[in-house]
């Protein structure tokens, strides 16, 4: 959880903030509000590792 990946079934990017029986990944946009859900976590690329948002989040 806290990736940034690119949905490619969305067409969008999002951080992923919950996985509920690796099945059903949650996501929340980039920037904004709200949330959608994939069933497909193969079509999620990483686009930066959790480790590296948390960097980027404390350098803003």
């Amino acid at each position: 959880m806290g990736d940034l990946v690119h949905d490619e079934d969305a067409g969008r990017r999002g951080i992923v903030t919950d996985v509920q029986g690796e099945v059903v990944w949650v996501l929340r946009p980039e920037f904004g509000t709200g949330q959608w859900s994939s069933r497909e976590p193969d079509r999620l690329t990483v686009l930066m590792p959790r480790e590296r948002m948390r960097e980027r989040s404390w350098a803003e």
